[in-house]
């Protein structure tokens, strides 16, 4: 049917363009959005827009086989289908099939760690000969018996390094074909993990942020990582929601869908109807969930105790920190009320953003495992063609975007921690939908101002200050020495910043930050995880639906702009001292203080350098 829709264009203005009378009308604009076109265009749409999986027919509850179950034996039998189903897991995890699902969690972990460390044994290699240098000059000092053991013990380390310098040709191929042989082994750890099943899909998609831990291409394709799990049962599903609710699903929802919309690693969406008439979407976790995430810990805490036997495993990551991090974060994503929490304090801080939308929450059909949400119909971000098809520029729903993360950010210190693009949709009347606030960061002040100081380190060119903000972000291993990366890292940022602004492409400057920190001791501190994660997939997005986007120009004006309305005293105060260079005496830097009033006005007058 067709349809009228009237909505607005999206127009978002580059501060540095502005004339000094628009720049004062966006100030006192106080929903803090982005100005918008005054007439309001006329868009028909031939069919219905959805996210391309709300089309289907919907049957009333009273017609699905679970509503007719009303008697107390078909109760229990309902109940004990969902209880078999939820325990027949935990037998994949005892016997034969414990053992068997051991071994084939460890032959990937084991592959891996080979690979990693024949890719990395020249800097082994080095620092074993340090220590049998070491051993040797203490043995010259003791008798000639115990320089003959050495000599003894330095055979068997030269036929050690000669037997993995073989396996090594044979694996890497030789440095020429390294590059090759990585990306192979990514799309090989990448297929087994998917294999492996929802938990290692999920360490996967944590590790794809680790640039410390991984070469390059493992970072890249772990980065692309999506969920790839079919659907489970109609019935078991029913089961959940009836159990969870506390109620006949008839007796929840008017009409529903008869087949799950998507599916991903830890439950599945329905598309239902209330009886209050309100279109929603119905999150339902996996049965079976529990007792995989549980399983696979067990057997991840079984294989990290046996690596700690060998502490050089254990050199560059802390295995045993990060697997209870990782079981933490994923019990909370598994907790769809607190996903639903989320989503509300989300959209408290942008409820004046009227081009930004968070799906409403029916708190009477929502539980920790069932969570029912305002079913959203738009086109994703990324589909090109069907935004320009409604005079919709993408352009600039991409610096939309992008102003709302630096809002959350820089402003509010919570963040949507997973933007891709089947997380947000562009709805017929323009507005800006998020989803799924399972994952989520949050961002301490003193953070937030470390933060603002190394991106203007970035705008400001100045690679020494980048350096620095890198060591006071906790960047560096605990113990190193600063003196020694701080060239290295000026190096590598002279190349970008030597660029125009607008050529730096912040991807190319993570992934060659990348090299360093795998080959220097640098680590990814565990509050930037989550960080890294978002604006690398809203660069990504960036560069689809705008193929000039700079992440550094266009966030340059909108960061300018938080940077000067950031609230709080304390937070005010602190930022003040960070700008003005204020140390322990009070003193100012007068030289930074002249800077910033250059920077601020040439934001209200535009001039130009």
């Amino acid at each position: 049917m067709k349809l009228s829709i009237i909505f607005h264009l999206l127009s978002v203005p580059n501060l540095e363009g502005l004339s000094k009378r628009d720049f004062n009308k966006m100030q006192e604009n106080k929903q803090g959005l982005i100005l918008q076109e005054p007439k309001a265009e006329i868009v028909s749409i031939d069919q219905e827009i959805s996210n391309g999986n709300g089309n289907q027919a919907i049957l009333s509850t009273k017609r699905l086989p679970v509503a007719g179950q009303v008697s107390n034996q078909e109760l229990i039998a309902e109940e004990k289908l969902l209880f078999a189903e939820e325990s027949s897991i935990e037998k994949n995890y005892h016997g034969l099939r414990g053992w068997l699902r051991l071994f084939h969690v460890s032959r990937v972990i084991g592959m891996l760690s080979l690979y990693l460390y024949l890719d990395q044994y020249e800097v082994h290699h080095k620092q074993h000969r340090k220590i049998a240098e070491y051993r040797m000059q203490q043995a010259r000092k003791l008798n000639s018996l115990a320089v003959f053991g050495e000599y003894i013990h330095e055979i068997g380390r030269w036929c050690f390094d000669k037997s993995v310098r073989l396996t090594r040709r044979i694996v890497l191929r030789g440095e020429a074909n390294k590059e090759i042989q990585q990306e192979k082994q990514a799309v090989w750890l990448k297929e087994n993990l998917i294999e492996l099943g929802p938990t290692f899909i999920k360490i996967g998609q944590a590790l794809g942020t680790r640039a410390d831990l991984l070469p390059l291409p493992f970072v890249k394709a772990l980065g692309e990582l999506q969920d790839q799990v079919p659907p489970f049962p109609n019935e078991i599903a029913f089961a959940r929601i009836e159990k969870e609710l506390g109620k006949k699903i008839s007796k929840v929802y008017a009409e529903f869908d008869v087949e799950p919309i998507a599916a991903a690693s830890l439950g599945q969406v329905y598309r239902a109807k209330l009886f209050t008439g309100e279109e929603v979407a119905v999150k339902v976790q996996r049965p079976n969930l529990t007792g995989i995430i549980k399983g696979d810990i067990g057997i991840m805490a079984k294989i990290i105790r046996f690596a700690e036997r060998f502490p050089s495993l254990n050199e560059n990551a802390d295995w045993a920190g990060m697997l209870r991090a990782f079981d933490e974060t994923v019990h909370e994503e598994m907790d769809y009320a607190a996903e639903g929490r989320n989503a509300e304090r989300f959209n408290e801080s942008f409820k004046e953003w009227t081009n930004v939308h968070v799906p409403k929450i029916y708190w009477n059909a929502t539980a920790k495992k069932v969570l029912t949400m305002e079913f959203i119909h738009g086109t994703k971000v990324v589909d090109l063609e069907a935004l320009k098809a409604r005079n919709v520029s993408p352009e600039k729903v991409n610096r939309l975007l992008i102003r709302t993360y630096l809002k959350q950010l820089l402003e509010d210190g919570f963040f949507h921690a997973d933007p891709h693009p089947g997380n947000l949709l562009v709805m017929p009347d323009g507005r800006l939908a998020f989803f799924d606030f399972g994952m989520v960061g949050r961002i301490t002040p003193e953070l937030q101002s470390k933060m603002i100081d190394a991106f203007f380190h970035v705008v400001a060119k100045d690679p020494a200050g980048i350096a620095q903000d890198l060591i006071d972000l906790d960047f560096l291993k605990p113990g190193s020495n600063p003196d020694i990366v701080r060239p290295v890292v000026e190096n590598m940022f002279q190349f970008h910043l030597n660029l125009k602004l607008k050529e730096v492409n912040f991807k190319e400057l993570t992934y060659d930050l990348a090299d360093v920190m795998y080959d220097y001791p640098f680590r990814l501190p565990s509050n930037f995880t989550y960080i890294m994660r978002a604006l690398m997939t809203l660069e990504g997005i960036g560069i689809i639906t705008d193929p000039e986007f700079n992440f550094f120009e266009t966030a340059k004006p909108y960061a300018k702009e938080f940077m000067f309305k950031r609230e709080g005293k304390d937070l005010r105060k602190l930022l003040t001292d960070k700008l003005l260079g204020r140390d322990a005496d009070g003193k100012i830097d007068l030289d930074r203080t002249w800077k910033l009033a250059k920077m601020a006005f040439k934001t209200v007058f535009n001039t130009n350098k």
